[in-house]
């Protein structure tokens, strides 16, 4: 994991370029008539054949747009069907902002399934001094505050926790319908579409995931 230091080094060199990037996609390359399908912050592993993949990590990871996922999305209003995001949203400054963007791409009836650290479920096990449920990444701590921050703040990573309340509020304020909880690695309500992106999600408990995620639907 890159310093806190360095990735803010990196966003306040790059960021400028990011950002002409992204306009420049939107505005002149981007197709006007969809479906797109379209992935947020595939990383290193994660690239999805035959999607849009948009991340700002160029250099270890894999994506076809370079842009900066706390900027406007790169592509026009109405043109994308769905929108996959995994462990990417809890880095983002403004999640009203990226939602309604996020909105603002779908088509009608297009579907956003968005996920990250589960913070009910992490409260949870707090409330319960369950340590086991907690990993020692980034950092071993052997407090069970120091296990509850290490997973919800991941060194300043993230900005913020993720319940399912909270996040609810915010889809169905940027206009979302047909909210739908969904099981990491199970459970989906378009299996044309999220099929493949099960494969790629991971979750060791049932009972309590570590993952929240959620489906949302732009009206038709």
């Amino acid at each position: 994991m890159l310093s806190r230091t360095a990735k803010d080094v990196f966003y306040r060199a790059a960021g400028p370029l990011m950002m002409l990037n992204g306009w420049v996609h939107r505005t002149l390359r981007a197709p006007r008539a969809g479906p797109l399908r379209v992935q947020l912050g595939p990383g290193q592993d994660h690239y999805l054949d035959g999607w849009v993949n948009v991340d700002a990590n160029t250099f270890s990871g894999k994506c076809d747009i370079w842009a900066d996922l706390r900027n406007p999305l790169p592509f026009r209003d109405g043109t994308v069907e769905a929108v996959y995001s995994h462990h990417v949203i809890e880095h983002l400054p403004d999640l009203r902002a990226h939602f309604d963007d996020v909105f603002r791409c779908l088509k009608p009836g297009g579907i956003y399934r968005v996920g990250g650290p589960n913070g009910d479920s992490a409260i949870r096990k707090f409330l319960d001094n369950d340590a086991k449920w907690f990993s020692d990444f980034p950092d071993s701590r052997s407090s069970m505050g120091g296990r509850f921050e290490n997973f919800v703040f991941c060194r300043q990573e993230h900005l913020t926790i993720l319940t399912y309340s909270h996040l609810e509020e915010i889809l169905r304020a940027a206009g979302f319908v047909n909210l739908r909880r969904c099981m990491p690695t199970q459970e989906t309500g378009r299996p044309d579409i999220f099929d493949v992106c099960l494969k790629m999600e991971y979750e060791d408990d049932l009972a309590f995931p570590h993952t929240l995620l959620i489906e949302a639907e732009k009206p038709r």
